[in-house]
C-alpha cells in the first residue's frame, strides 16, 4: 500500500472551498499518509488550525509569510489574503501557544520580487525571528526563498538551525549543493513532470533528504488544473524515473524522511 506525504500545501484556498471533502478524500485513496498545509499571517494561520482539527490526515504548520510579498499579494490579486499590517510579536506568541498543535513552523523566509532595500532588511528580521522560534520550539521551519536563495541559506547557515525544508527551491546548482551539506531537506513540487530546475535538484540530492510537495492549489502537474494532494503520484513516478529507482523504493525512503524530520 502507498505511503506518501505532501509536505507544503494551501488548503484553506478558495479554490478548495467548493469541495475540500473530496479532495482529502481522494488524498486518502491515493495513498496520502499526511498534508502539511501551511499558515501565511494571522487568518490564514487560524484556518489551518482550523483544518488540522477536522482532518485527522492534515497537520498544521503554521508561520509569517514575507511581509512586503504579503502586502504586494493584497494589492495585485483579485481574491488576496487577508494581509492586512499585524503585530509580528503578537503572532509568535499566537505561535508559541498553539506548539503542540503544529509539526512545523511555517511558511516563512524571504520574498525578494521587486523588494526595496528597507522591505529585504524587514524581511530578513521577520525570518530570523522565525528561525529563533523554531529553535525555541524544536520544530522544524518551512522556508520560501523567491529571488532571494543566497541570502535564504546565508541566514539559516548562520543561525546553525537544522532541521531545514527548503520548500520549491530555485536557486543555482553551488546553493543547492550548500543547502545538500548543511544537512537540509528539499521538497519537490509536482510540476517536476516538466520543469528541469526541479529534476536537477532531484538528480542532484541524495534521495535521504528529497521530500514531495504540492503547493496546492498551485503548480499542477496537469497544465490548466488545480493542483491537489492526491496528485503527488505524479512526483513520486518523476522522481524514480531520474533516480532510477522504483516506485515503492522512492515512497518508503521520501516517507522515512518525513518521519525524521517530523
Amino acid at each position: 500500500m502507498a505511503m506518501i506525504v505532501d509536505v507544503h500545501a494551501h488548503l484553506d484556498h478558495a479554490s478548495f472551498d467548493m469541495d475540500r471533502d473530496e479532495v482529502i478524500k481522494r488524498a486518502v485513496d491515493a495513498g496520502v499518509k499526511a498534508i502539511i498545509t501551511n499558515g501565511l499571517n494571522p487568518e490564514t494561520n487560524r484556518k489551518t488550525l482550523e483544518l488540522s482539527r477536522k482532518y485527522d490526515i492534515v497537520k498544521a504548520a503554521i508561520g509569517i509569510y514575507p511581509p512586503d510579498a504579503l502586502r504586494k499579494e493584497v494589492e495585485h490579486s483579485d481574491n488576496p489574503l487577508d494581509a492586512e499590517m499585524f503585530d509580528v510579536s503578537k503572532e509568535i506568541e499566537f505561535i508559541r501557544k498553539n506548539a503542540e498543535n503544529i509539526i512545523a513552523i511555517g511558511e516563512c523566509g524571504l520574498d525578494f520580487t521587486a523588494s526595496n532595500e528597507q522591505e529585504k532588511e524587514e524581511q530578513k528580521d521577520v525570518f530570523r525571528k522565525m528561525i529563533a522560534l523554531a529553535e525555541e520550539l524544536n520544530k522544524p521551519i518551512v522556508v520560501h526563498s523567491r529571488k532571494a536563495e543566497k541570502d535564504v541559506i546565508d541566514i539559516l547557515s548562520e543561525s546553525g538551525i537544522k532541521k531545514v525544508l527548503l520548500h520549491c527551491f530555485c536557486g543555482k546548482k553551488g546553493l543547492v549543493k550548500q543547502g545538500a551539506d548543511l544537512g537540509y531537506y528539499f521538497s519537490i513540487p509536482c510540476n517536476v513532470v516538466r520543469a528541469q530546475n526541479f529534476q536537477q535538484i532531484v538528480e542532484k540530492v541524495n534521495i535521504n533528504q528529497l521530500l514531495t510537495e504540492t503547493d496546492s492549489p498551485f503548480l499542477s502537474p496537469f497544465r490548466d488544473k488545480r493542483n491537489e494532494p492526491s496528485f503527488i503520484t505524479e512526483s513520486i513516478k518523476k522522481i524514480a524515473e531520474i533516480k532510477e529507482m522504483d516506485i515503492d523504493e522512492v515512497e518508503k525512503n521520501i516517507y522515512m524522511n518525513y518521519q525524521k524530520l517530523f
